[in-house]
């Protein structure tokens, strides 16, 4: 059973996607939260398996109750699905930086939204496909997520690596991976384990962010090019 905390401000909202999650027979809402310090509060509580957390919660900025629950000095650290509008703002991009395990559009479809939470629980990372191309644009624009850079990856990684990294980018799960390169699940876990450090990121979404931002992969034109 997988046990859901959601933070959300919104009441009709909040009730919506607590019956959406809690009618799934898999999952079980544990708590739900009006404002970031009461998320905090009951996330420490009650160690929820995910955090479904509105991007602007009251009380404090949905960055700083992500940072403090899956950050790197989080204890435990629980994993974070960010709940959010269209738009792209420093929330989402700060988000992705302290290893939010995905980020997914609140008009989302009911049962796209249960599959993500499936996903982030079993330590997947997730993003709406609907803001994938316009979050990797602007990284490919902006800031640099972390040092490591492309020509020092491309060095350190192996061609298997880069192949898988580059599928990685495309959106394919690790079993879609395995079927491509014609090798098991377990090899491909066993070289995202070994890339991931390389890479100086936490997570298989930073590796995408990462991807993009460094021009390993190309990000896809508007028309999906």
């Amino acid at each position: 059973m997988i046990r859901v905390l959601i933070a959300e401000d919104h009441a009709p909202a909040r009730a919506g996607l607590a019956a959406v999650l809690g009618g799934e027979p898999d999952m079980e809402v544990v708590g739900t939260a009006s404002d970031g310090p009461e998320a905090l509060e009951m996330a420490r509580e009650l160690v929820p398996d995910v955090a479904c957390l509105d991007v602007r919660v009251p009380g404090r900025d949905g960055l700083s109750v992500a940072r403090e629950l899956c950050g790197a000095g989080a204890d435990p650290q629980i994993p974070v699905l960010i709940l959010t509008t269209f738009d792209l703002d420093e929330y989402l991009f700060g988000a992705l930086e302290v290893g939010v395990s995905g980020f997914l559009l609140k008009d989302s479809e009911p049962d796209d939204i249960a599959a993500a939470v499936r996903r982030v629980a079993a330590g997947h990372g997730t993003i709406d496909q609907a803001l994938t191309r316009r979050v990797m644009s602007e990284f490919a624009e902006r800031r640099s997520l972390q040092p490591v850079t492309a020509d020092r990856a491309r060095s350190e990684l192996t061609a298997r690596e880069l192949e898988i990294l580059q599928l990685l980018a495309r959106g394919m799960s690790n079993e879609e991976i395995a079927r491509s390169l014609v090798v098991e699940v377990s090899t491909v876990k066993s070289h995202l384990a070994r890339m991931l450090p390389k890479l100086g990121v936490r997570s298989r979404l930073q590796a995408v962010v990462w991807a993009y931002q460094n021009r390993v992969v190309a990000v896809p034109d508007p028309e999906g090019r």
